[in-house]
This record gives C-alpha cells, structure tokens and sequence, in this order.
C-alpha cells in the first residue's frame, strides 16, 4: 500500500506530512504568543483569560518561561481572598509549567496533554524561552485536517 502525503494549509503555507504522528509541535504551534511579565496584575490578567485565552505564559529576562497563570490561578486567588488587582503574575503563576520544544511530535505532545490534562502547552527553545504556544484545539484541528492518518 502506497503511503501518500497530506498537505496541512497553515495561513498561507502549505505542509506536506506523512500521518498526524508525524508532524511536529512547529508545524502547528501559534507562534505570536500572548504572554505576560511577573510584575503583571491579576486583573490584568484576567481580561486576558476572558478574551478567549485558557491560560497565559509568564516570562522573565526577555522571553525566559518563569511560569502560567490559568483560569484555575485566578479563581483560586480569588477563593483565597485576594483581590485581583493587588496580586501579581508572579504571586498567583504556576512556576515551572510544562512546556515541549517545537520539535516534539504530535503523537508525543497527545500523550503529554492526556498525561497532565493540560489545555495549552508553551513551546520553548534550547534556552527554554518562549517561541510559541499549543493548545489541544490546534491538536484536533490539525487531526480532522490530516483525515485522521496515524502511523502505522
């Protein structure tokens, strides 16, 4: 049986792929990120998360990832009492998140997102700055555009 390759539109590019495991994180990632610094205020924050975002990357030191902060951060200070405008990214942040590197595959980065039930993973370079970000609907979407086409 002949394997024949799929041609993925991206924004104007065209990929050719073999199968949906095969496609890496960069051929699908977002890569103008919405991110936010430490210092950035929860209600901030906030407007951002309710702006069709589930999570936001912190950076640091340029676009060194310092952490997320998540709906789930932001209700929980909330919970605690806080009010958003007097808390920080960096007060309410999960340090050290997950991340994958732009070449980590697609069938790797299933497994990561059903392992951790996360809903949006940052991308990070060798020197774990931030250079994009991929959520589980860009995993589906890129899915149901390949037809579905799994490695055999």
């Amino acid at each position: 049986m002949k394997k024949t390759k799929t041609k993925i539109k991206k924004k104007g590019k065209v990929v050719k792929v073999k199968s949906f495991d095969s496609m890496t994180v960069s051929q699908v990632m977002e890569k103008e990120v919405q991110f936010v610094r430490l210092k950035t205020k929860g209600d901030v924050i906030a407007s951002l998360l309710i702006e069709g975002f589930g999570a936001v990357p912190v950076v640091e030191n340029g676009r060194q990832l310092a952490g997320i902060v998540s709906e789930h951060d932001l209700l929980a200070a909330i919970d605690d009492g806080h009010h958003l405008g007097a808390v920080s990214a960096k007060d309410i942040m999960t340090s050290n998140p997950y991340s994958v590197r732009s070449e980590t595959t697609l069938g790797t980065l299933v497994h990561v997102l059903r392992a951790s039930d996360l809903v949006r993973v940052p991308v990070v370079n060798k020197k774990e700055k931030l250079i994009g970000i991929i959520a589980r609907r860009d995993v589906l979407r890129t899915y149901l555009a390949t037809g579905g086409k799994r490695e055999e």
